[in-house]
């Protein structure tokens, strides 16, 4: 699956995020994201690839680059919406038409296309340039994205000016170690991929 465009709206009545997003064979995924979901994948999603800049970097350097291509991201998203490119929606729902409510989200980098369970042991230059995301849907069901990163500073973006929006605070991370990372919310206020 090849994504195409990414699309997130915040509906207060529901008090969730819309996500959607399509592909390059006119499939279309649309998700449910609460609260809790939401601010874990904005917090696990950049320790991730801070941590993954530290392997070759210190960390305050890494703490930098990270900021850096935080600040290239937002610049391309405001060039691509300035051109005006609408969401396409798509004609193939393979999860059905109506949104399905993710329950739970993990997060982990790649080596050849597997999840690492650590990173310590592992060099930068085996580091895939993704990061894994694995949606627990209802009844078992699980989606898999595979991001590279660039694509995941886009769609944090693009979901963080929505969690600022819906007025839901920022995430605390709590990381235990490497590998158990803990979200809290704290009640301060606060290419070819298209994002809207």
């Amino acid at each position: 699956m090849t994504i195409k465009q990414f699309n997130a709206t915040y509906l207060a009545q529901e008090d969730r995020i819309l996500f959607r997003f399509n592909t390059e064979d006119q499939e279309e995924y649309r998700l449910w994201l609460t609260r809790r979901v939401t601010l874990f994948i904005l917090t696990a999603t950049s320790h991730l690839l801070t941590k993954k800049l530290e392997q070759a970097h210190s960390i305050d350097a890494a703490k930098a680059l990270n900021e850096f291509e935080k600040q290239a991201i937002l610049d391309t998203v405001k060039g691509q919406n300035a051109t005006g490119q609408s969401y396409e929606p798509g004609a193939i729902f393979p999860l059905g038409f109506d949104p399905i409510l993710v329950m739970d989200v993990t997060c982990a980098l790649t080596k050849d296309g597997e999840k690492l369970a650590y990173i310590e042991s592992t060099s930068t230059e085996e580091i895939d340039d993704s990061v894994s995301m694995d949606f627990a849907l209802p009844a078992g069901a699980n989606l898999n994205l595979k991001l590279t990163g660039n694509m995941m500073r886009g769609v944090c973006f693009l979901l963080d000016q929505l969690r600022q929006n819906a007025a839901w605070g920022e995430a605390i991370l709590t990381a235990k170690n490497d590998v158990e990372i803990e979200v809290n919310s704290d009640e301060k206020k606060s290419s070819n991929i298209s994002f809207h």
